[in-house]
């Protein structure tokens, strides 16, 4: 017997599609759902358009500083070591 899986419904477009796939965020205790990245993106950019620009504008340069270190060590680590 095939075991039901539970139907999740985009809160953009209204497509239906099973648990597992698309993409789910969890904030705070609400789960938002979108069948695919690009219904994601149009909310999250919808969301991102809610906030003050100078808080926005701070948490971008903190997360791009973050990935900007992260890329450093990577290449660091990749880099070879002459002796």
């Amino acid at each position: 017997m095939p075991l039901m899986t539970e139907k999740l419904e985009c809160i953009v477009c209204g497509r239906r599609f099973p648990r597992g796939q698309g993409v789910t965020l969890v904030i705070g205790e609400k789960e938002y759902a979108f069948h695919s990245k690009r219904c994601a993106l149009k909310f999250l950019r919808r969301v991102l358009e809610e906030f003050d620009e100078g808080i926005l504008t701070k948490a971008f340069n903190n997360v791009a500083k973050e990935f900007a270190e992260e890329l450093e060590e990577v290449r660091e680590r990749k880099a070879k070591k002459i002796v």
